[in-house]
């Protein structure tokens, strides 16, 4: 299965950018979560239900790697959960 998750920091910001590019990758628009919050940290609701729905050999796709969230060091760990421990 193909996700796709989308992040902004907050309410009023635009996700069509993140949204169009994810459809160009053949993600269909059910497949695709969207947060529309802080990347501090990783407790965001869309981005739990997505690591929830992911099995291994799942593809997760997002525009940009910042788009998962603020810190590098704390995205790489993210990363390492969804590729080695999930296997998507």
């Amino acid at each position: 299965m193909r996700y796709g998750y989308i992040r902004v920091s907050s309410q009023n910001q635009n996700t069509d950018r993140q949204l169009i590019a994810l459809k160009e990758h053949g993600i269909s628009e059910e497949n695709i979560l969207t947060d529309k919050m802080s990347g501090k940290d990783f407790n965001r609701p869309a981005y739990r239900r997505l690591l929830k729905k992911l099995h291994k050999g799942d593809c997760v796709v997002v525009k940009s790697i910042d788009r998962l969230g603020r810190s590098y060091k704390d995205i790489i760990k993210q990363w390492q959960y969804i590729t080695k421990d999930i296997g998507a």
